[in-house]
């Protein structure tokens, strides 16, 4: 496999989520129904697409304070400073039900941003809304008004969002529809599997979007676009 570039995540913006879902069904069929959000989820400060490199936290806002939560909180914030860049946030909530306390707002928003993260995907709950720091990206679970006792339990390990589970440094697409996983070996041959299949696309809704559309031009236009190879 070679180097995934800076470039090559940034190539992938162009595009919604949806359409890196459908290019996935090709390139990693194995993943059709595995790797997404399954859940619709509040999307904040988001316009286009963010793709990066996934940085990885627990967090519960239940209980209080471990006798430690200062000194993991520092870890955490070294962390998801460091390399990969750039990088994305996914953050499980562990609380049952999940969205008792917001980690995130105008603090953990600006942040982040100032240390490169580009956005976040959360199944827990974030408030702020009109402090929200300009230019980070977010998808949540809900909004509330109390931090509570959020704290960080753990970084770095495997996290669940609403079906898509993601480990440290893979990558992830999102935007206001949901977030994917994109395997890091076909990063690379997406562009082209998504060009192809817009080409097909373009052939059936030329003939949709016409006037005199029917049934027969259906049919025409979808034996045409199966010639695209």
């Amino acid at each position: 496999m070679s180097e995934i570039l800076i470039s090559d995540l940034v190539k992938l913006q162009a595009w919604d989520t949806p359409t890196i879902c459908n290019a996935l069904d090709i390139a990693s069929p194995d993943r059709r129904i595995i790797g997404f959000t399954s859940k619709p989820l509040v999307a904040v400060g988001v316009h286009g697409s963010v793709c990066g490199y996934v940085k990885t936290a627990k967090i519960s806002g239940k209980n209080k304070p471990l006798d430690n939560a200062k000194e993991i909180r520092t870890a955490y914030y070294k962390y998801i400073a460091d390399e990969p860049k750039p990088s994305v946030v996914l953050i499980e909530d562990e609380d049952n039900p999940e969205g008792f306390g917001a980690f995130w707002g105008e603090v953990n928003s600006a942040i982040h941003l100032g240390l490169g993260v580009k956005g976040l995907v959360t199944n827990g709950v974030i408030r702020d809304l009109d402090q929200w720091a300009n230019g980070f990206s977010a998808l949540a679970g809900s909004i509330g008004p109390s931090h509570a006792y959020t704290q960080v339990l753990e970084f770095s390990s495997e996290v669940n969002i609403y079906g898509m589970k993601a480990s440290d440094s893979d990558i992830v697409h999102f935007d206001k529809h949901g977030a994917v996983i994109i395997p890091k070996e076909v990063v690379k041959i997406l562009p082209e599997i998504i060009n192809k299949q817009m080409d097909k696309e373009a052939v059936i809704l030329e003939a949709a979007r016409s006037p005199d559309f029917n049934i027969n031009k259906l049919l025409a236009a979808m034996n045409n676009a199966e010639e695209i190879h």
